[in-house]
């Protein structure tokens, strides 16, 4: 029966990597331009779930060296992908005439919730602005959990461990937002502090929205800043959102959450906001989240409403493609669901699909071998541009494809699992992300 399986992995997977290869190719001459899409139809080669076998050849064998792609290094366009147009048409309005803003959100995994990559984008958003930083953003205060990392750009602090919520999880007691995490507390001693952590860039707040819910009696969360208290100076209760306004800047603060007995007070995120022009790039990402996870969120799109991204970078895909099966049609239409519930928050959304990085998975004795749906999921990401008139940056191709982590892992840039990049690793792909997203705003000056 085992071999059985193995011969019909095979077939498959020939035959998925064979359509791959017959209808990926693009022109990667054209340095000046973007290359054309390549020729997908809309619908997947190989319309199937695949299972996976691990066998001897697929073990680290010390495979052969891998480079990066600098030459591919680029945003390939889907079809009619007037919102991005729109999109960079509004960034170089901004970058140009110091006027307006545009908030920018990447969405994804412990890629995303770690922080590095994204900061790294953020600091070359902001440098190539040029200007004192637009709003923080929408942010997490991740570590007032015991199990969660925080990004390092900010710090959060609390009086003792609050209980977490994860998107993850099969069933969670209160719903998610568009954070896909939430921490809940019923100590009225309990409190959150949120200092920032970002040298060199000044992000400050005159309006700070709380996205939270009380649950029994009513409870109006108190910041502090410096030596003053505030109360709510609004409270929408529909939609689960308390306003604090500033007549001046606030750099750190804290959070009191007065419980009275058998109360609860859920904490869904906060969004700090100036009245400052300028570029605003907000991280939304979960351990551990699939395409499925998110759609789990109950009030993904009324957040969105709040938010309202002019651009979401999507980087979730490592743990819909980690199991023993990937379902690629799944996959997709988990996707284009996700696609759906932002552009119902703001129709003129642009989107770019960022394709998985390659990984590898521990298997018997301790030894390691290549995960191969990489070359899935970049598939997959193609399609998703163009039914979604949005872009791809192909991360998988860029740093050298299939086994390349290991070729990562040598260099100190990725981590011993061969799934997460060390911090230098993140800072690069960062940079590779920056490189093909800058010579993509220049070519729309042109």
């Amino acid at each position: 029966m085992d071999s059985h399986r193995k011969i019909i992995f095979l077939i498959v997977a020939l035959l998925t990597w064979g359509a791959h290869a017959l209808f990926g190719q693009v022109d990667l001459t054209a340095a000046d331009s973007v290359p054309d899409m390549p020729t997908f139809t809309d619908t997947l080669v190989v319309d199937t779930i695949v299972t996976f076998v691990e066998t001897e050849a697929d073990m680290d064998e010390n495979p052969e060296e891998t480079s990066i792609l600098t030459e591919i290094d680029t945003l390939y366009w889907g079809r009619d992908s007037i919102t991005l147009v729109r999109f960079f048409q509004k960034l170089d309005n901004v970058l140009k005439n110091k006027q307006g803003n545009v908030h920018i959100i990447q969405m994804g995994g412990s890629h995303v919730q770690a922080g590095t990559m994204t900061h790294r984008i953020r600091t070359h958003l902001l440098d190539e602005y040029g200007e004192p930083a637009a709003s923080r953003g929408f942010i997490f205060p991740y570590s007032a959990a015991s199990t969660c990392n925080n990004p390092y750009d900010y710090r959060t602090g609390k009086t003792k461990f609050f209980n977490l919520i994860r998107n993850v999880y099969q069933n969670y007691a209160f719903p998610l937002g568009a954070a896909g995490i939430a921490v809940w507390n019923t100590d009225t001693l309990n409190a959150i502090t949120i200092k920032m952590n970002a040298p060199g860039y000044d992000f400050v707040s005159d309006t700070i929205i709380l996205l939270g819910k009380a649950c029994g009696w009513p409870i109006d969360p108190i910041l502090k800043e410096d030596t003053l208290y505030h109360f709510p100076d609004s409270i929408d209760f529909d939609n689960d959102r308390y306003f604090y306004y500033f007549d001046h800047f606030v750099k750190d603060f804290t959070l009191y959450f007065p419980c009275s007995k058998g109360d609860t007070f859920v904490v869904n995120g906060i969004l700090l906001k100036n009245s400052r022009p300028g570029i605003t790039l907000s991280s939304i990402g979960v351990n551990g989240a699939q395409t499925s996870s998110y759609l789990r969120c109950q009030n993904l799109t009324r957040d969105m409403q709040l938010l309202q991204p002019d651009l979401v970078i999507f980087n979730i895909g490592v743990n819909d493609a980690y199991g023993s099966t990937f379902d690629s049609v799944a996959f997709k239409k988990n996707y284009l669901k996700l696609v759906q519930r932002i552009r119902e928050a703001n129709p003129d959304c642009a989107f770019i699909f960022v394709s998985n990085n390659d990984t590898w998975k521990k298997g018997k004795k301790g030894r390691y071998y290549v995960n191969k749906t990489g070359p899935m999921v970049q598939d997959v990401m193609y399609r998703l541009a163009n039914l979604t008139g949005g872009a791809v940056w192909d991360q998988f191709a860029v740093m050298g494809g299939l086994k390349s982590m290991e070729s990562w892992r040598k260099k100190g840039l990725a981590q011993k699992d061969r799934v997460h990049f060390t911090a230098a690793g993140y800072n690069l792909i960062g940079d590779l992300f920056w490189d093909a997203f800058i010579h993509e705003l220049k070519s729309e000056k042109k």
